[in-house]
């Protein structure tokens, strides 16, 4: 485990992202931790269930959380649309598919609890790792900050980083994907 002394900041900005508060750095809201607790649990129940969507509200708070599968029918109409209407351009949208092709062999580290992930231990440190890069089991590919501690977060698989779906400062969910590796 690691700590971080440094406030998180934005590219964009330079500033300190809302979600994490001014009063000191790396600190969490005993609501925000409870939050994050519940929609942790949440995905957990979704996850076990054969219920496909759940969705909560509390006051002016509401999450929808949805199994991939829900999201599959509703992606696979809308690239048939396109496809439908535009055979045409046969160049347009031909190139999605080559793409397509290749992920089928990539295999992704997940993120192995919820919290805010940073790709670096500091915002003007390096990366962890970059996209191109050979990635090892066992090396430090970013951080998850959950309840005020950073945690180490360790690739389970090696290979040629192709691409990093997690953006630092944002919040990944357990089992999401962080990075997709090329065996």
């Amino acid at each position: 485990m690691s700590e971080r002394h440094d406030e998180p900041k934005t590219a964009a900005t330079g500033r300190v992202p809302a979600a994490q508060g001014s009063a000191s750095p790396a600190a969490m809201s005993p609501e925000t931790a409870s939050l994050l607790g519940l929609i942790d649990k949440l995905g957990s129940l979704l996850e076990r269930s054969d219920v496909v969507e759940i969705e909560v509200e509390s006051g002016e708070t509401g999450i929808v959380l949805r199994k991939p599968a829900a999201l599959a029918p509703a992606a696979a109409a809308a690239a048939a649309a396109p496809a439908a209407g535009g055979e045409a351009s046969a160049g347009g949208s031909a190139a999605p598919a080559p793409e397509a092709a290749p992920s089928a062999n990539l295999k992704t580290v997940k993120a192995p609890l919820t919290g805010v992930f940073y790709s670096s231990s500091s915002p003007t440190s390096p990366p962890f790792v970059t996209v191109g890069q050979h990635v090892a089991v066992g090396q430090v590919i970013g951080l998850i900050e959950a309840m005020k501690l950073f945690n180490e977060i360790k690739s389970d698989q090696a290979g040629k980083l192709i691409r990093i779906v997690a953006e630092t400062g944002k919040l990944v969910k357990a089992k999401q994907p962080l990075i997709e590796v090329e065996p």
